[in-house]
């Protein structure tokens, strides 16, 4: 499907690292526009995030899961960034680290005031678990919009596809206007339009008041 917006790439073009936080404290100035990525150290997160903006390394993307122990920062202009969040839910990552990731993650989605939408990842071969549900939690009270990125796609067949996603619809709180969800694949670009145009429409680059 081709994007209704007018070349998405170029809002991407001046995309670099930012900052990184491990405290609330230490964050950029709460103003402008925020679109996050979260989810599982494993589910493709910082792939799905280069796939977006058309770059093959702005997040970094390790074979250890659990790698990211901060919050990133990458500033778009204009007030705009993209923010990648601790993955979650990984086994091996030490307790005392999941302890402190834990209150930087809600922290962040329940006080950031520039933040317009959240992008969860989550491999498309698995079932909907508390610890999304845990996630969509957080942003409901904000009415915060929640798109699910089912990643991976690439790993089954075009069949098997849509009855993961049909799956994971029906295991979402029902009756949710904010939660949507979708197929991707950072490898065969699958969904990555789609996904592209959710992030740049929550940005509402042109506009320069802060949301409230």
């Amino acid at each position: 499907m081709q994007s209704p917006i007018k070349n998405p790439l170029s809002y991407f073009q001046r995309a670099s690292f930012l900052t990184g936080a491990q405290h609330i404290d230490s964050m950029p100035p709460d103003h402008g526009f925020e679109a996050a990525f979260v989810g599982r150290s494993n589910s493709g997160k910082s792939s799905s995030i280069n796939a977006i903006v058309g770059r093959r390394a702005l997040a970094r993307t390790s074979k250890t899961p659990g790698r990211t122990q901060q919050i990133n920062f990458f500033d778009l202009g204009e007030e705009r960034r993209l923010v990648d969040l601790p993955g979650y839910g990984y086994a091996e990552v030490p307790d005392r680290l999941r302890r402190e990731w834990r209150p930087l993650i809600e922290g962040y989605l329940e006080e950031r005031r520039s933040l317009c939408g959240l992008i969860l990842t989550a491999d498309c071969r698995r079932a909907v678990d508390d610890l999304e549900l845990m996630i969509i939690d957080w942003c409901r009270p904000r009415r915060m919009p929640v798109h699910i990125l089912l990643t991976k796609s690439d790993k089954l067949s075009r069949g098997a596809g849509h009855k993961a996603l049909h799956a994971w619809r029906r295991g979402l709180p029902p009756g949710d206007a904010n939660v949507s969800a979708q197929l991707f694949s950072s490898l065969d670009k699958q969904g990555v339009d789609e996904a592209r145009d959710k992030v740049l429409a929550w940005l509402n680059f042109g506009q320069k008041k802060a949301p409230v």
